[in-house]
Parts: structure tokens; C-alpha cells; sequence
């Protein structure tokens, strides 16, 4: 190397940025990833008070606090947020902190890119709380049509709902970026000897959430496109008086709708591959078939989006077709809980939190499969379609399947972040305060939908009003119980007992610490004999 070449290399490694410099500037995954995580942190509590408007106007018939356009607002975007504002980014950022440590990378491969779809939500993020406030301003009518925005409403809505589609294409490309990133990082950047078949389970999972974010994100970015050329450049896709068809809006959205689900599900799936075995000190059981069974949920979940669509008139032979392939998701599904099942069976087990969190996903999780199962039966859907039914089986699905995922994560992964261990005794406190509330609000939406009350309506019949109470109060102490996980977050960074090498002391097998060897496949030995704790 010449001596200008060495001199100009010099000039490279500065002292890293300090201050405000270091986070927007920063390429470093571990930088990224915190800024992720704080960054679903505060949409977490913007999404939830939205929810808590809904529950408060739903606490008894009639109008007490929402109008309705207004309610229907409130709607759209507690999805909105929940979706792409909190659980998504809230995943991307253990991604971020983990999958590089993960498979003995330096970092992620694409640093800039890293920054740049971190850097894109905040933006997004700004468009829609834009979008949200824009009717006040005179913006016309605020976006009431839930988060799947069918037209002909989304034709008429205000300039909100020109925010909200700026806001999608901004989240969508963030979102593409980032698996751009985590898909080369996975590929390409493994330490020697990491073979794909090596790799842990959580990495895994979020390979195949990068692989279907780059299938399906541009079919709603092609749908929201659609739209707004519909409501401003004279077109008629989506418009019937100028023979445009409505539903094919439903199916590009529920194209990217229904994959998004695993999108939202998938990270969990990996975190409890990796925090089941520690806390059951046994390797996985049946890694490999984990693996493939995420390849089937990855490949069937992109066929089966219009089980959303029965009621729209479609022929006998789709809506077949839609309903065998939506009751074969179970397939796979089933396998994976069999497999977390297997894993504990005969396994020393402990109950630290993201264990309690792990198991109970398990439980709620196969119930949301038992709710989905009865959906996907068209003549049942038909009856069950637009009411609480479904909102009490989508809830059961995300709430367990993805946000217990994450706080599992973030109780696993605190000690490694922060280099402290968060205080055991609130984080279970936190555990059954949020899972008691959980089942408190939307077990008794099953009832009020068997019943036959609808959604996204903001009134109701009065014969309905005990469940919505229950439901109400149920919805309050869950918002609560978020006050405890911010504490618990907060107290931990600031100091608390330091962490050490293995935070995870009893999850020791002889002398090696198993936190990073349990989620991969299992050496030839472990399963004649019962592993003994130091």
C-alpha cells in the first residue's frame, strides 16, 4: 500500500462521533438498534392511548367522547401505529442488535442503508401524526376507513388520507431497506464454520420476515399508488362510476395484509427459539423442522390472503381453494408449538420472565389458532365476518403471537444491552399484570361478536354493553400495566446489579453458558440423557 493510501486510511478512523452527532449519524448495528427500540418505545404509548379513546367511547352505548368520523380515525391509526410504528420497528431493532452477534458478523453489511431506514420511520412517523391532526386544520374529513383504507371511502377522505399514503410508501421502503440489509447480512457476512443449518433460530425467523417484506411491500405500495392517482389524477381504478373495481384494491392490499401477519409473528417465533431451550436447558427440539416449517408458513401465507374476502362475492371454486390453504396454515403452526413443547418436556425448567412470556404465548397463541380455524370456514366467516369475533381472534394473534414475543426479547436481551439485570420481581409483576388484562379485554369480544355486534362501529345495542364494560376495564389495566414496563426498562438502563458474562446464570450446562448454543441445532448427544444443572 502506498504511503498516500496508508496516510488516507489514517484519516478514516477518527474518534467515532459524539453527542447528537453519534445517533444520527451512526452506522453501528448496536447504535441502530437502540434507536429502533426507543423508537418503538414512544409509539407503543401513542398507539396504546388510542386504543384507551376507543375502549373509553366504548365503555357504553351511545356517544361520550369520539365522533364518529373521529372514532373511525382513532381506528385506522391504533392499527397503523401498532403495526408499522411499534412492533415492527420493535423487531427490527432486536434484528438489529442481535443478528450480527448472532452469526459472528462485525456489524450489519449495508451500515449506511442501516441509518438510512432507521432515520426513514421518524419521518413516516411525522406524516401520519400529520395525517391524524390534519382534519382539525382544516384538511378535510380524517381517514375513517380502519387501516385497510377500501375504497370508495378512501376516495373521499380529506387530505389525510394523502398523508397516510406518503406515510406507507415512507414505512414501506424503510422496511424493504432493512431487509435488503438483514437478507445480504445473513448471506454474506456469517463467521467461518457458521452454516446456514448452524445458524440460531431467531435469525432464521428473521430471514424469512426480510424474504416476504420484499414480496409483498410493493404490492401495497402499487395499491396506495393506485388510490391516489384514483383521487387526484382522474383515474379509475378503484372507482366504479369509471368502471374501476373496488375489491381489486382488497386483494393487492390483503396481498401484503395477510403475509405482514407472519411479518409481525415470525420475530417472536425466533425469540422463543432462542429463550425456551435456555430457561428449559435443553438444546431445541427438532431444529431442522422449525426451519422448514418456517419455509411452509413463508410460502403458504402468501397464498391465502383473500380468506379476508369471502363476503365480496368471489366464485365457489376461490373461495376453496382461499379456505383449504388458510386451515393448512395450521400445519406448520401446529409443528412449531409442538416443537417449543417438546423442547421444555423433561427439560430443568425455570420461570424467569421471557420464560413466563414464551410459554404463554404458547397457550393464547394456539387459541387465536383456534379462532383462526373457525374464520377460515367459509359458511362460519360469513356469519362471524365484520364482527368482534374477529377482532377478539386478531388480537389473541398479535398481542400474544407478536408484542409478548418482544417483551420476551426485551426482558432475554436487557442484561446484554444494558449490562444490567432488570429487577426479576416487577418483571414478573409485569407478566401477569399485562396477561390477566390481555384476557380481561378481548376474551369477552369473542361473546359480543358470537352475538353479533359489529366492528369499527362507534355505537351499540345496549344488550351488549356488560361485555364492552369488562372489555373497557380490562383495556385500562392493560394500557396501565405499560407505565410498569417503562419503569422497569428505565431502571434497569440507569444502573441496578451488573450483568454478568452469562446473564443467564442457571442456564449453564456443565460449565458453558448455553445462550448462544441452545437455539442452534443440538450436538448428537443430548437427548439420551437429561442435562444436569450446575
Amino acid at each position: 500500500m502506498s504511503t498516500v493510501a496508508a496516510h488516507h486510511d489514517d484519516d478514516h478512523h477518527h474518534a467515532p462521533p459524539a453527542g447528537m452527532k453519534r445517533w444520527l449519524f451512526s452506522t453501528n448495528h448496536k447504535d441502530i438498534g437502540t434507536m429502533y427500540l426507543i423508537f418503538s418505545l414512544i409509539m407503543l404509548f401513542l398507539g396504546g392511548g388510542m386504543a384507551m379513546l376507543i375502549r373509553a367511547e366504548l365503555y357504553m352505548p351511545g356517544l361520550q367522547l369520539l365522533e364518529p368520523d373521529l372514532y373511525n380515525n382513532m381506528v385506522t391509526n391504533h392499527a397503523l401505529i401498532m403495526v408499522f410504528g411499534v412492533v415492527m420497528p420493535a423487531a427490527a431493532g432486536m434484528a438489529n442488535w442481535m443478528i450480527p452477534l448472532m452469526i459472528g458478523a462485525p456489524d450489519m453489511a449495508l451500515p449506511r442503508l442501516n441509518n438510512l431506514s432507521f432515520w426513514l420511520l421518524p419521518a413516516g412517523a411525522t406524516l401520519l401524526i400529520m395525517s391524524v391532526l390534519a382534519p382539525f386544520f382544516g384538511g378535510g374529513a380524517p381517514v375513517n376507513t380502519g387501516w385497510t383504507l377500501y375504497p370508495p371511502l378512501s376516495i373521499q377522505a380529506g387530505m389525510s388520507m394523502d398523508l397516510l399514503i406518503f406515510t406507507l410508501h415512507v414505512l414501506g421502503i424503510s422496511s424493504i431497506l432493512a431487509s435488503i440489509n438483514i437478507i445480504t447480512t445473513i448471506i454474506n457476512m456469517r463467521a467461518p464454520g457458521m452454516t446456514m443449518m448452524k445458524m440460531p433460530l431467531f435469525v432464521w425467523a428473521w430471514f424469512f420476515t426480510a424474504v416476504l417484506l420484499i414480496i409483498v411491500m410493493p404490492a401495497l405500495a402499487g395499491g396506495v399508488t393506485m388510490l391516489l392517482f384514483d383521487r387526484h389524477f382522474g383515474t379509475s381504478f378503484f372507482d366504479a362510476a369509471g368502471g374501476g373495481d373496488p375489491v381489486l384494491f382488497q386483494h393487492l392490499f390483503w396481498f401484503f395484509g395477510h403475509p405482514e401477519v407472519y411479518v409481525l409473528l415470525l420475530p417472536s417465533i425466533g425469540v422463543m427459539g432462542v429463550v425456551i431451550p435456555t430457561f428449559s436447558r435443553k438444546p431445541l427440539f427438532g431444529y431442522k423442522s422449525l426451519v422448514w416449517g418456517m419455509v411452509v408458513l413463508t410460502i403458504l401465507g402468501c397464498v391465502v390472503w383473500a380468506h379476508h374476502q369471502y363476503t365480496i362475492g368471489m366464485s365457489v371454486f376461490a373461495t376453496k381453494y382461499f379456505m383449504i390453504g388458510t386451515i393448512l396454515i395450521s400445519i406448520p403452526v401446529g409443528l412449531m408449538i409442538f416443537n417449543f413443547v417438546f423442547t421444555m418436556w423433561r427439560g430443568a425448567m425455570t420461570f424467569e420472565t421471557p420464560m413466563l412470556f414464551s410459554i404463554a404465548i404458547i397457550i393464547m397463541f394456539s387459541f387465536a389458532g383456534a379462532t383462526g380455524v373457525m374464520l377460515a370456514v367459509v359458511p362460519a366467516d360469513l356469519q362471524y365476518h365484520d364482527t368482534y369475533f374477529v377482532v377478539a381472534h386478531f388480537h389473541y394473534a398479535l398481542i400474544p403471537g407478536a408484542l409478548f414475543g418482544l417483551y420476551a426479547g426485551v426482558f432475554y436481551w436487557l442484561p446484554k444491552w444494558t449490562g444490567h439485570m432488570y429487577n426479576e420481581k416487577l418483571g414478573k409483576i409485569f407478566f401477569w399484570w399485562t396477561t390477566i388484562a390481555f384476557n380481561v379485554t378481548f376474551f369477552p369480544q369473542h361473546f359480543s361478536g358470537l352475538a353479533g355486534m359489529p366492528r369499527r362501529i362507534v355505537d351499540y345495542g345496549v344488550q351488549f354493553q356488560e361485555f364492552n364494560v369488562i372489555s373497557s376495564i380490562g383495556g385500562f389495566a392493560f394500557g396501565l400495566s405499560h407505565l410498569l414496563f417503562l419503569y422497569i426498562i428505565i431502571q434497569t438502563v440507569r444502573g441496578g446489579k451488573k450483568a454478568p458474562a452469562m446473564p443467564w446464570e442457571g442456564a449453564q450446562i456443565g460449565t458453558s453458558g448455553l445462550e448462544w448454543t441452545v437455539s442452534s441445532p443440538p450436538p448428537h448427544h443430548t437427548f439420551t440423557t437429561p442435562p444436569t444443572v450446575k
